[in-house]
């Protein structure tokens, strides 16, 4: 039982920081179909969060960090709450007023996420992870 366990808990990092990289690297590099540091600094400044570069830059490591940290199961915790910050402020800047559903760009996938990543922190990154490795 203990090794399936350990194997839903990588499952669940594996997906969830492999998307996170993906995000952060749409912000700070334009992969992905994403628009930079530029593209997302425009928006951010849109939407009232200054300067919008700087901040495009802090949010992009944020998601790539964290969801590298995420991957390898290294700092559970630290990488949860990277991830989990990103995600409280864009439900408050972006997703909140458009209701739950993500279809309606609402906070539903957010939410999704913040769950996630706190179950992580709280359970552990699993015998499958970095963390285990070294402490």
């Amino acid at each position: 039982m203990e090794v399936l366990v350990s194997v839903g808990i990588l499952l669940i990092r594996l997906v969830v920081g492999l998307a996170f990289i993906g995000h952060g690297a749409q912000k700070l590099f334009g992969s992905f179909g994403g628009h930079g540091l530029e593209g997302t600094g425009g928006f951010f400044e849109s939407i009232g969060i200054k300067p919008g570069k700087t901040m495009a830059i802090f949010a992009g490591l944020s998601e790539f960090i964290g969801g590298l940290l995420f991957v390898l199961g290294l700092f559970t915790p630290i990488a949860s709450l990277l991830i989990i910050i990103t995600m409280i402020v864009a439900i408050s800047k972006v997703h909140a007023a458009n209701g739950f559903w993500a279809a309606s760009n609402g906070y539903e996938l957010n939410l999704l996420y913040i769950i996630t990543a706190l179950s992580v922190a709280f359970t552990g990154a699993g015998a499958y992870s970095l963390d285990a490795l070294f402490f």
